[in-house]
Order: C-alpha cells, then structure tokens, then sequence
C-alpha cells in the first residue's frame, strides 16, 4: 500500500480493451481506496466489494438526471426500479415480482430454451457463425419476450431499446447517445404500459399476466412500477446472457478450449461459472454512503459513493488460484458476477439456464472452433462483444 494511489480512467482505451492488468494494480495497491478520478472509494478485492454489496449503510441511491423535462421517462424507469430502490420499496417491489417470476415459468422454459438454442444454430449450419449475432443475442431476448408474452411482430424492438436504455450506465455517454436513451425509454415505456392493459383485458399464463394483476389487485404495485419492472426483465434479463456467453467463449477458446463435456451436467455447471468469473459481463456497480460507516474497516463518510468493481474481485488471488486461467473445472467459484446481498441478480438462475443449453447447443455441433474476428464494444460498465466471429476447426 506504499506511494501514490494508482489512476484509473475507465475510458481508457487500454483499460476497456483489456482491464485485468490495471484492475490488478489498483487490487494489489489497496483494495478498497479513494480514486480522485472517480470521485469515490473504490473496492477492487473480492472481500471488499462482498462487504460493501452486503452493507445496508450503502444505498442504490437514484439522482435523476437533469432537465427533468427531458428525462421524465427515464427516471421514473429507475427509480421505480428494483435495481435503483432500496428497503422498504426494494423489499416490497422483490417480493411482487419474485412471486411472478417463481410461480414455475422459469422451471417450464428449460426444453424450450433448448429448442430456441438448437433453432438457431441450425439456421446458421455448419460454416462461420458469428456468435453474438447467431446465438448470444437473439435466444435470451426471445426467453424474456416469451417469459412475457411479448407479442412476436415486435421483439425486434426489444435489443435496440435496451442497448441505447443501457448506454447510460457507462461513464461518459455522449450526448447523441443520450438522445437515444430519452427515446427508447419513452417508445418503451408506453409500448409496455399499453401491453399491460392489453393483458388485463386478455389474460394469459404469462409472467406479465401475474404482474399485470399484482397491480390490479391492490397488493401495491403501482403503473410506474409496473412498467419499470418490464422494461428492468427485459433489459438486465439478457444483457448478462449476452456478454456472458460471447465473453466466456472468447476466454475458453483463448485458453486453447480445455476439454469439457457438455453433455454432462457436473461438467457444465462449473464451465459456466467459469464463463461468468474469467472475463465478467457487468464490471461496476455504485453505491451511496446513507450514513458515516465503515466498510471493509475503512470510514466512508455519508454521502460518498463506493464504486465496486465485479470483475476484480472476481480475478483476485486472495480467492481464485491463478486467476487469470480460465479453468473449466474450478470448484468452488465464489465469483460475483451476479453482485451479492438484497441486489442479488433476481434473474440470476434464468442466466444459468440459458448459458447451458447455449454452450451444450453450441459445443455438440463444433466441439472445435477458432476465433476468425473479434471486435470488443468500446465500453466498460457493461463488458462484451459487438461481433465473435468463429468458425468450426
């Protein structure tokens, strides 16, 4: 912990590139310390950013953004949010949507998600196939939207909603991307709320059917939350899918695809959680000091943010041996790339659903493969791939 705190500028083309190496400086620096760049404590160690996940004196505090003319829509997409409320409104609105999303829809998808996996890999046959366009974007936004009962002339919709709702999560948006955001959470938001209503006219066995009634019930579920929940399922439902599996197959296959039988489940479990851990979808998370506490044994004054970053605790050595070996095997795997304590990914075990059926689909037909093009988005908060071009070998 000697000299000068290291800097760390996420936008960076180095670090988004690649930021294990400089993640690692930071880890080894401190690893929980104040970044004058970033304005905030910042836990890089697995210990560190597990307690500041699990502290209660850390808020998912939501500032809306300014004017607020402009960006009514989106606020109150976030703030009435499970992902930007906390307790008693975080509490209430997890257990609303928990008992919609528990009621056995995810148990039914499982041979469907199979069957979308399949679908889609046998339409591209048996040349190069990009990976995010075949497989890692289209199959997790067909399960949500189906989880929905989304209508099918319109999921097209769904991804560039998403992707222009999510470019505000990264560090320095520009400003034409912010325009985008406006626009798809308005297009969005009112495609969403209008769907609702449809669905309490005609209801159907659907996860938007039970939230549709958790509202007209009385049980608390208010037309803003609602329709944040949707359009929260729909975005953070698959983009871990998406980075996940286009990520972790880049890492498997730079690491000279270490044999793995998909076919057996005690196999696969531990290779796709090494899929998530060695290169993380999601990097950064930011908390708000409610009150002066100490986290990690270090004072955090209230009203100061603690930045976490997942995919440093999830390469620390203090927990994974050579954390930067992709090892298909490594058991156990205590990664956070789904975060931790009552923000925990709700969506967590759909994920892992469709990262098995999709890498059992992809490797029982090119158990070999090479990578013939890989073009990183330029982007660090949220980590993937534009385009994972591979072919069989």
């Amino acid at each position: 912990m000697a000299g000068p705190t290291p800097s760390l500028d996420l936008t960076d083309p180095d670090v988004v590139r690649d930021p294990y190496p400089h993640l690692a400086v930071l880890r080894a620096h401190d690893p929980f310390v104040w970044v004058d760049g970033l304005e905030a404590h910042v836990a890089s160690g697995h210990a560190e950013v597990s307690a500041a996940l699990r502290h209660r004196g850390l808020g998912r505090i939501f500032r809306p953004r300014e004017p607020a003319a402009d960006w009514e829509t989106f606020n109150w997409l976030h703030a009435d949010s499970i992902l930007d409320s906390e307790p008693p409104k975080h509490t209430r609105l997890r257990r609303l949507v928990a008992g919609a999303f528990n009621r056995g829809h995810v148990a039914r998808l499982e041979p469907r998600i199979r069957q979308i996996a399949d679908d889609l890999l046998d339409a591209v046959g048996e040349g190069p196939l990009d990976l995010i366009e075949a497989v890692a974007e289209p199959l997790p936004v067909t399960v949500i939207a189906e989880l929905l009962d989304w209508p099918e002339a319109d999921r097209h919709l769904l991804r560039p909603w998403s992707q222009a709702i999510v470019k505000m999560y990264e560090v320095d948006p520009s400003e034409q991307e912010r325009l985008e955001a406006r626009r798809a959470s308005a297009e969005f938001a009112a495609y969403a709320d209008e769907l609702a209503d449809h669905r309490a006219r005609h209801p159907g066995d659907d996860l938007l059917t039970d939230l549709v009634q958790a509202r007209d019930s009385g049980d608390r579920l208010s037309r803003h939350e609602l329709v944040a929940t949707v359009v929260l399922l729909l975005n953070a439902g698959h983009e871990a899918s998406v980075n996940g599996l286009g990520n972790g197959i880049h890492s498997w296959l730079r690491a000279g695809s270490p044999t793995v039988d998909v076919h057996d489940d005690a196999a696969l479990a531990p290779f796709v959680e090494e899929l998530l851990r060695h290169d993380s979808p999601l990097h950064l998370f930011e908390r708000t000091a409610t009150a002066d506490i100490e986290v990690a044994g270090r004072p955090v004054a209230q009203g100061e943010k603690v930045v976490v970053l997942l995919g440093a605790a999830n390469r620390d050595p203090a927990v994974f041996a050579d954390p930067d070996v992709f090892d298909p095997t490594r058991d156990p795997n205590p990664h956070l790339a789904f975060g931790l304590g009552i923000h925990f990914c709700i969506g967590a075990p759909l994920a892992r659903l469709e990262l098995q059926q999709s890498v059992r689909a992809l490797l029982s037909r090119h158990p070999r493969l090479e990578i013939v093009e890989a073009v990183q988005r330029p982007t660090f908060v949220l980590r993937g791939y534009e385009r994972l071009v591979l072919a069989p070998s």
